[in-house]
């Protein structure tokens, strides 16, 4: 079953004739729906009531959260090439429309009509929804056809669907306790992201708030002109996304990390390439060129593995490091499940592989990049406690290492959440990751480290060792911050949060594209400021000048409404006295002070954290307005 779910302002249609041998008498020949819920529907052959049940359920958990109380169930043949036959669809549509009659108010349209029909759908991301439904059965049959082609679904991920997990908590005292009976008083937060990593419900089913701040804040909004995923980035947007590029890039090459660049396709019948891909747990993008096949790659993976095999490293050498910021990564997540700068099908991942000789090496640097990890975050302005840590590991390597993961846990002085499966899906053992819960509840991974026992073998990388051997190595995969758009998103969370909380959102001052704004009380203050602001911006503060033809009033909202830490009023009083009227952002303090104390204030917030010019022109005036 296919349905396209639309949340509409209205929907009104007219019926012209019947279009079907088979279809239903109606008297009721215009109609208009206003404020509903439209499921348009495509009946396929195989679906049964089961599968029918399955998208009413899911459709009126959308209407709960939304405040919706109307469905209107309109059979549209137009979403499939594999429809069921004309009675047989009518049976389930009908069924759908019982069911749904019994927990909201439902509509139906008339089966096998040729319509004329408007509709006006409401403005949100999540408005317009693709969604599928199959039984299993027939799932497993649809598997079996596509046998002979190249699918965007790996192994991995398949078999990731099989694993068996059991959840854990795992304590700095070393006490590992079943996480259902594990007590969180005290650790609410780890409950949440226990919860949901434990019942692997990944969909919103409203707007999250980071959405609304990033398309208010005009950094970043969806592309309508790409696929699902890859967003546009505005140039403030622009302009902190290359801040935190810079920031990871830096920390990671002062770690020890060598620098590098590799392609974004690869052919698909490559064989250690084909053979990796199907251990990533990752759907993927498939190209063509020419007559041969490639899929886009979903980290550097690929790239610096081919690399690795035609360098020659010595046990001396080791760990050795290669770094790349990826700009893009794809990945073809599920269209339920792209959300925001949460979840991407384009997105940036800082990504070092790490060469390590043996198991003990790979634990000691895994140790080592656990605690980089922390550090980079830190830096960024997401500190120590305000993220949760899980860990996950076959039961194997728990026997074998359990010291070791005790050891983290210990470092990271919280309770970790564990996960343990019964056997290793993908390439990697153990791994972990840092994640950050959002304002409804969701989770979201930053930063990362897997410690991959097959690709050393799989690439050929190898190493000589002391005896002149040589020696396949352990190599480990460590995003240290995660992907740059969902450091973003925690960013832009956290604002929210804070603002539901009656706090001031902002964003960190190294981040903020405007740093300090000055209002001039009239126009002939313009060039003052202008004076002033580029001063500022030669000593590294981004200073603006809002020289629109309103009011202060106007003009100091809309510096509140676009975040400005620093909002400096200058008048008669200001220029004779050369002291700004300085309003200071999440406080209500306003002081006087001198061109040289502000920007000598800002640049020690900013401290080491890099810096760049204003993306936008520096008069308000000129700058174009987006959406």
């Amino acid at each position: 079953m296919k349905i396209l779910q639309l949340d509409v302002e209205n929907i009104n249609y007219e019926l012209i004739n019947p279009e079907a041998s088979v279809y239903e008498k109606s008297d009721e020949k215009k109609v208009s729906v206003d404020d509903a819920v439209v499921l348009l529907v495509s009946v396929e052959k195989g679906d049964s009531e089961s599968t029918a049940d399955k998208a009413i359920n899911e459709a009126l958990k959308f209407m709960e959260t939304e405040k919706r109380k109307t469905m209107l169930i309109y059979p549209f043949a137009h979403l499939s090439g594999n429809l069921a036959p004309p009675k047989d669809a009518m049976k389930i549509i009908d069924h759908m429309y019982e069911v749904a009659s019994k927990r909201c108010d439902a509509k139906k349209a008339p089966f096998g009509w040729n319509k004329k029909w408007n509709i006006r759908i409401k403005g949100h991301p999540l408005a317009e929804q693709s969604r599928s439904y199959a039984d299993v059965a027939d799932e497993k049959s649809a598997a079996k056809g596509k046998a002979e082609k190249h699918e965007e679904v790996s192994e991995a991920l398949k078999q990731e669907e099989k694993v068996v997990s059991t959840w854990y908590i795992l304590t700095p005292e070393s006490k590992l306790v079943p996480a259902k009976e594990f007590d969180f008083k005290g650790y609410e937060t780890l409950k949440k992201f226990s919860d949901y990593e434990i019942t692997k419900v990944r969909s919103y089913q409203q707007i999250p708030p980071h959405v609304k701040l990033m398309q208010k804040l005009q950094l970043v909004d969806y592309e309508p002109g790409s696929d699902a995923g890859n967003m546009r980035f505005y140039p403030n947007g622009r302009l902190i996304k290359g801040l935190l590029e810079r920031y990871v890039t830096s920390r990671v090459i002062d770690y020890g990390a060598v620098e590098v660049e590799t392609p974004i396709m690869y052919d698909y019948e490559h064989p250690a390439l084909k053979e990796y891909l199907n251990r990533f747990p990752s759907r993927h993008y498939i190209v063509k060129s020419d007559d041969k096949e490639f899929f886009l790659r979903f980290s550097a993976d690929f790239g610096q593995f081919l690399l690795m095999r035609d360098a020659t490293v010595s046990y001396k050498q080791l760990p050795f490091r290669f770094y790349e910021i990826t700009r893009y990564s794809f990945r073809r997540e599920l269209s339920g499940e792209v959300t925001g700068l949460k979840r991407l099908r384009a997105f940036t991942m800082p990504d070092m592989h790490t060469l390590c000789a043996d198991i003990d090496q790979a634990k000691e640097e895994f140790k080592k990049q656990f605690n980089f990890c922390i550090s980079v975050l830190d830096g960024i302005g997401i500190k120590k406690g305000s993220y949760e840590a899980a860990v996950r590991f076959t039961e194997g390597f728990w026997k074998e290492n359990g010291s070791f993961v005790e050891d983290l846990v210990r470092e990271f002085g919280r309770p970790v959440l564990i996960e343990m499966w019964n056997f290793r899906y993908a390439y990697f053992d153990p791994k972990f990751e840092f994640n950050v819960v959002d304002s409804m509840n969701k989770a979201t991974a930053l930063s990362t480290v897997q410690m991959d026992h097959e690709n050393g073998k799989r690439y050929s990388m190898s190493y000589i060792d002391s005896e002149g051997n040589k020696r396949y190595p352990i190599v480990l995969h460590d995003s240290p911050s995660g992907a740059i758009e969902r450091v973003m998103y925690a960013f832009l969370e956290k604002a929210a949060m804070d603002e539901k909380e009656g706090k001031t959102p902002s964003l960190p001052l190294w981040l903020s594209p405007t740093q300090v704004r000055l209002l001039p009380l009239s126009e002939k203050y313009v060039d003052e400021c202008v004076r002033i602001a580029e001063s500022m911006n030669k000593k590294g503060v981004r200073a603006d000048v809002d020289d629109t033809d309103t009011t202060l009033d106007k003009k100091v909202r809309n510096a509140e409404q676009n975040w400005v830490p620093y909002i400096c009023v200058l008048g008669e009083r200001e220029a004779k006295s050369g002291k700004l009227a300085v309003r200071i952002r999440g406080t209500r303090a306003q002081k006087e002070m001198s061109i040289d104390e502000l920007s000598s204030e800002a640049l020690g917030i900013v401290g080491d954290m890099p810096t760049a010019p204003m993306s936008l022109p520096m008069l308000l005036s000129k700058r174009p307005t987006f959406r």
